[in-house]
């Protein structure tokens, strides 16, 4: 085996290699009087390569940090001016190219900080301001590669950022700009001095003017161009971020944005959000997207579209198509949507904060209000699924700050049944989960479900606890000179319950308790003899015998509502963890109990629909119920104490949760009474809706028997869901 010997003959000394190919491409333009022969026909390329191939390796046999000779050479002699001037006047044909292609070799492979010279990111910056220019150009590879590596670049040393916000008055160039002027500097003789300029690192003081109002982030414009287009445009509206390599453009000038958009320098996030069009890029897009939309589109449909990440769009139009009309502009619209999201989320505090803003007023408010708004049932139910989509999808902190505002209004103060309709958009929507239509009440209901599980404080604020908090929702009287009131807190003295109150439908206390504390600290009434087993049998028990029939029916018992209220409650204490919510419930003494109760809008529509539960639809029921099991298991004592609390005295007009279910139980024992076979009707309704019996002749009263069913698993549900918050907050005590 033989191995090569290294050569006798020493090679030139790397700085003369240099120097010799940057002479052989000064000579071309000296020499040479025919500009239109294209560069690939020269040794220009070849050259230029060689000089990279130079750098780098001086580099890696040098001390980091340490500049070489050729390096200096580089810097000194302003090759990289004089580079971008034959780039500009893309001379020969192609030149523009080579020299983008150059900048971005030189920028990713040399280790050492070259932005902060003079000589380096005065050119860069020059030849940012091509970038985008020509819409569709030839070069729009080589400028997104360029620009993605300056982003890269910024984003190793944010501080460097400031050399890129250029003031808006444009210094004179003192060069005679154009080949020309190039040819005769070109020509002069090589003293070996550095030119005028040397190569020091800048100092800081020249970026400060970059702080002022008027500046210009060129190479936010410039990424912005590149996805303007027409070619990339027009795919981009068909098929959103396609994986053509106009859709690789603009997914590159995508990410570009977001690198810059995360920067912390104060005066670059202010710039960005004033002084460039990406506000606009971003709310115009998006409008026009949801625009693109058909008017009507099936719920499902948008609830299932598969899960969208931005620049990972594949397709296929006709299969698209066949799954159902729009597939493919829903899938744009949420791709766009997407990439908003991430990047408000990405985005420096303050930028965030504007983005966010722009894209409630420029698209939220301009585009969806008037669509939410409309009085078409058509309408409404396309435009509440796409929002419900919207919500879902939304993660950013700020963006969900603004969205919530839009539907909420910014109101936190005591709601009052005079003030309801103060934001007609929130009264809207609320007014929406009791609609004529059962499909549109479906749907909004569902919407406030998918509402009320994002980490988003005001939403549960505006929705219930600015109506709970002084807890004038108890009595203000002594105990002495309280009046009987209807709400089941005197249950076992009640005749319509004593019944249900046998040993046998209880849930035994050493069952429930034997790890837990004998008393609640939520709950103690003033003898403090409140036990959690106490409260659970009264939900339990709610539902008389004759109306039961889940003990009929295998895999219907409490401990499945047991599981699953223990997962969904540490859901819910993880997403509420960073808020202020005290862990018991305001003192009395501190509460202005005179004043009257409302129980706000949201909760008024609920309770009122909750009431209704024997006459409605098994699937509004279904979802009136979710609605109500969410909020109860916020982990906030206030919403604890009014939503899940049997023995509170209410106050005069009051109602709550326990109450409505209690007047629904005693209009339901009245009509038993008129129903013949109501029992064995009751269980067969339940096997059809558990599939255990085929669908066979008509039952009546099947809306009655449905709801009936539907209170019975609530009631187990709540009962579960209060001791699982029991045992909570008692093992959490000291």
């Amino acid at each position: 085996m033989f191995t090569s010997l290294p050569s006798l003959a020493p090679s030139l000394p790397l700085q003369e290699d240099f120097v010799y190919h940057w002479k052989a491409i000064t000579h071309y333009y000296i020499e040479t009087s025919d500009d239109k022969a294209p560069v690939t026909d020269t040794n220009i390329p070849s050259h230029l390569e060689q000089m990279l191939d130079i750098l780098t390796q001086e580099e890696s046999e040098r001390e980091s940090g340490e500049t070489g000779p050729c390096m200096e050479y580089l810097l000194h002699h302003k090759i990289l001016e004089t580079l971008f001037t034959l780039g500009k006047a893309d001379c020969p044909p192609g030149m523009k190219q080579q020299v983008l292609s150059f900048y971005t070799k030189l920028l990713g492979r040399i280790h050492q900080p070259l932005l902060p010279h003079i000589n380096v990111h005065r050119p860069v910056q020059k030849l940012i301001r091509l970038c985008g220019e020509i819409l569709a150009a030839p070069t729009e590879n080589e400028e997104i590669q360029f620009l993605c590596i300056v982003c890269a670049k910024l984003k190793q040393d944010p501080y460097l950022v400031n050399f890129f916000l250029e003031n808006k008055v444009k210094r004179p160039d003192p060069k005679r700009p154009g080949v020309e002027g190039v040819r005769e500097d070109l020509a002069s003789p090589d003293t070996g001095q550095p030119q005028a300029e040397g190569q020091a690192a800048e100092s800081p003081e020249e970026p400060k003017s970059a702080a002022a109002q008027s500046n210009n982030y060129n190479i936010v414009t410039s990424l912005l161009n590149l996805t303007k287009s027409p070619v990339i445009a027009s795919k981009f509206m068909l098929s959103s971020l396609s994986v053509s390599q106009d859709g690789r453009i603009v997914v590159k000038a995508c990410e570009g944005l977001m690198l810059l958009v995360s920067l912390p320098e104060p005066a670059a996030a202010k710039c960005l959000t004033e002084n460039t069009e990406l506000c606009e890029l971003l709310t115009d897009r998006l409008s026009a997207f949801y625009k693109a939309l058909p008017m009507s589109m099936d719920p499902l449909d948008i609830e299932t579209v598969e899960s969208v990440n931005w620049g990972l769009d594949v397709y296929n139009m006709k299969d698209d198509a066949a799954i159902f009309t729009g597939k493919r502009a829903l899938i744009s619209f949420l791709s766009w949507l997407d990439y908003c999201d991430q990047l408000i989320k990405e985005a420096q505090k303050t930028a965030a904060a504007v983005l966010a803003k722009a894209v409630r007023e420029r698209f939220f408010v301009a585009v969806m209000e008037p669509q939410l708004m409309q009085t078409s049932e058509v309408g409404i139910l396309t435009s509440t699924a796409l929002l419900n989509r919207i919500i879902r999808q939304v993660t950013s902190e700020a963006l969900l700050q603004d969205m919530v505002y839009f539907l909420l209004g910014e109101e936190k103060g005591p709601e009052t049944l005079a003030s309801i309709a103060q934001n007609p958009l929130r009264h809207r929507l609320i007014e929406h989960c009791d609609h004529l239509s059962d499909e549109i009440s479906i749907m909004t209901l569902r919407l406030f479900e998918q509402l009320i599980q994002k980490p988003n404080q005001h939403i549960l604020h505006s929705l219930m606890l600015r109506s709970l908090e002084e807890r004038n929702y108890l009595e203000n009287k002594p105990q002495e000179e309280r009046e009987p009131v209807e709400n089941g807190q005197d249950l076992e003295e009640d005749p319509l319950f004593v019944d249900d109150f046998s040993p046998e439908n209880r849930l035994s206390s050493p069952d429930w308790l034997s790890n837990s504390p004998t008393h609640s600290p939520y709950h103690a009434k003033p003898d403090g003899k409140t036990e959690v087993h106490k409260i659970v049998n009264s939900f339990l028990c709610l539902v008389p015998d004759e109306a039961k029939s889940s003990s009929h029916v295998e895999g219907t018992g409490y401990d499945t509502y047991l599981r699953d209220a223990h997962r969904q409650f540490r859901d819910y204490c993880g997403i509420c963890q960073r808020w202020d919510w005290r862990g018991t419930p305001k003192a009395m003494e501190k509460c202005d109990l005179d004043s009257p109760f409302f129980e706000g809008h949201f909760l008024k529509v609920l309770f009122d629909r909750m009431g209704r539960i024997l006459d409605q639809p098994y699937d509004v029921n279904l979802h009136v119920t979710s609605v109500l099991s969410k909020l109860s298991l916020l982990p906030h004592p206030h919403i604890h104490e009014y939503l899940l609390d049997p023995y509170i005295n209410l106050g005069p007009g009051c109602r709550s949760l326990f109450s409505v279910i209690v007047r629904v139980v005693g209009d339901l024992m009245l009509r038993i009474q008129r129903i013949p076979d109501f029992t064995p009707k009751l269980l067969l309704v339940r096997k059809r809706l558990l599939g255990l019996e085929p669908e066979g002749l008509n039952i009546d009263h099947m809306t009655l028997l449905e709801g009936v069913i539907v209170l019975e698993e609530f009631c187990k549900e709540l009962a579960a869901i209060a001791f699982v918050k029991f045992h909570a907050s008692a093992s959490t005590s000291p």
